[in-house]
């Protein structure tokens, strides 16, 4: 075994003893120095749903960890729930939370010079956000999902998180009974789990399989479940081996692998956080890769699994269909996912395929044939125009009316917009404009989910568009475009929109743009000021002064700018 970096790194003889002094009153006996030292970083907690059933499984692979000759080593990182904190002020602090997670895991990492790290979690930003501290700390690494959650039941119907929030739509519209609304809010969430659908935490997991640094089968788990224990112990063995072969994140995490994982992400039809989420894991690893790569990717890729949150099924479905493992053997032998890049395991994607059916299995509905998909290219669409030069994100799938011109209803904020829904002021051809949401405006670019699910209770999802520098859940579906860039408070077009302006939102033509004249744009950008901060301390007034523009992730490091 190759010696421990710290013994590696410290002066032989008395400056060795302060070090291994702190070891010994934890417990370590002098031979335990010559063991790698393991980070677990454990995103445990009981805030949320999806994380409140880690904790088993950071004690697993603790156990795991010392039965293959590591020293575990847990340190904690924080959550946010999106699901909690929807339309209220804490949504402002979900994306920052994804920076907040990479920073306690290149700091714990980086700072207790550990040897190689597991780092487990649940909620959205907790994959994104571990995955960029894992590349920035470059030691062996394995990400481990805490696993999704059973889909809840009411009347009959499957329900996820995304059923409640569409439910206060329609029952505020008398479109649901009381008794309906009651039972689906106290049904739509079961147990312990991340949410159900292809929403965003479920894709970033999934595609981590197909980036090869989580094992094969591993996202598609329920989290209750005991083989999500099985595979968290052999997860964390694994990374043992991993730290003895000195296989690191960045032998790993190529631009051909992103290429894997987002090939993943439009076959699966993942969520749209997914752009934002990998244009910053690609910072992260020093890798080029732009909003224009989405598009690229998405012409060539399809649609093959029917998973809500605009399909029929959940991840607990798609597991029991083959999960993304049957996904990956299909666009491997499409030609459609690179099989010589390297995995966590030290073997290849195609060496871990092999034994995966090229075919489907017959007695499931989820995962379809490559020549039976369920739409030609992927979903994922980069729309352009005068409102969105630099990008904004669609989902342009199954999609009634792909095209639509229609009226400005503009808003600086959720809670107007959402006011205005559920007061049955939006009406059908009614273009909603929700600005200074972005990364810097908000700051923090919230997710928008109250107001689209509120759209779709209402019986508007196939004719109302919403547009917005802000974000969407993973749960979101209709004529939605997000992450519009530049973002109102950096100075970008969509600041600039009156009530009443004529907007395009053309899929077909991936076009995003106000229907205004040049001149009287230049009018209204002559007499724009650029907002005051809302926030001057804290972590909110940071982020608001690091964070880039969307079409570059969000990062809050891109000191080259």
């Amino acid at each position: 075994m190759t010696a421990n970096r710290r013994s590696r790194n410290i002066t032989e003889g008395v400056a060795r003893a302060p070090n291994r002094s702190m070891y010994y009153a934890m417990g370590y006996q002098k031979s335990d120095f010559a063991n790698p030292m393991i980070g677990i970083a454990n995103g445990h907690s009981t805030i949320t749903p999806c994380n409140s059933g880690l904790q088993p499984l950071a004690d697993a692979a603790v156990v795991a960890i010392k039965a293959a000759g590591g020293n575990p080593q847990t340190f904690g990182t924080p959550t946010i729930s999106d699901g909690m904190s929807m339309g209220t002020e804490g949504m402002k602090y979900s994306l920052i939370s994804r920076e907040v997670i990479a920073d306690c895991v290149e700091t714990a990492v980086q700072g207790q010079w550990m040897d190689g790290v597991l780092v487990l979690g649940g909620c959205d930003k907790n994959m994104p956000g571990g995955m960029i501290g894992i590349l920035r700390a470059n030691v062996p690494a394995i990400y481990v999902y805490g696993g999704t959650i059973k889909p809840g039941n009411w009347k009959g119907k499957d329900l996820t998180i995304v059923s409640i929030f569409e439910a206060v739509g329609e029952f505020s519209r008398g479109r649901m009974s009381e008794e309906d609304f009651e039972g689906i809010e106290k049904n739509s969430v079961p147990g312990t789990g991340s949410c159900g659908g292809m929403y965003t935490a479920n894709t970033m997991s999934s595609s981590f399989e197909a980036l090869g640094m989580s094992l094969l089968g591993s996202s598609t788990m329920a989290n209750p479940d005991a083989e999500k224990l099985d595979s968290t112990a052999e997860s964390a063995r694994v990374l043992v081996e991993a730290v003895r072969k000195n296989l690191r994140p960045l032998d790993i995490v190529t631009r051909k692998s992103i290429e894997n994982a987002v090939a993943l992400i439009m076959a699966t039809g993942g969520s749209t956080n997914a752009v934002l989420h990998y244009l910053a894991i690609a910072h992260a690893a020093g890798i080029d890769w732009t909003i224009d790569d989405f598009e690229r990717m998405r012409k060539r890729v399809p649609v093959i699994c029917d998973l809500k949150p605009s399909g029929q099924y959940v991840a607990t479905d798609l597991h029991v269909a083959g999960g993304i493992p049957q996904v990956m053997k299909l666009l491997l032998d499409a030609g459609l996912m690179h099989g010589d890049c390297m995995t966590i395991t030290g073997r290849t994607i195609a060496e871990e395929l092999a034994d995966v059916p090229s075919v489907p299995r017959a007695d499931q509905k989820v995962i379809f044939p490559i020549d039976k998909a369920l739409y030609e290219q992927g979903h994922l669409a980069i729309l352009k125009g005068n409102l969105s030069p630099e990008g904004a994100v669609a989902k342009i799938t199954g999609l009634k009316n792909p095209v639509l011109t229609g009226p400005a209803r503009v808003f600086d904020d959720e809670q107007s917009a959402l006011a205005a829904i559920m007061g049955d002021k939006i009406k059908a051809g009614d273009v909603l404009v929700l600005r200074y949401l972005g990364p810097k405006g908000a700051p923090g670019m919230p997710e928008m989910l109250a107001p689209t699910s509120a759209i779709i209770g209402a019986g508007l999802g196939e004719s109302v568009a919403l547009i917005t520098d802000g974000r969407f859940s993973g749960g979101t579906w209709g004529m939605v475009v997000g992450h519009v860039a530049p973002e109102a408070a950096a100075g970008g077009l969509i600041g600039l929109v009156q009530e009443g302006d004529p907007i395009t939102v053309d899929a077909y033509k991936l076009l995003l743009q106000l229907d205004v004249d040049d001149a009287e744009i230049a009018r209204r950008r002559a007499q724009w000021k650029a907002p005051a901060p809302r926030y001057t301390r804290g972590v909110l007034a940071k982020f608001a002064k690091l964070a880039s523009s969307a079409s570059r992730g969000a990062v809050t490091d891109a000191f080259d700018d």
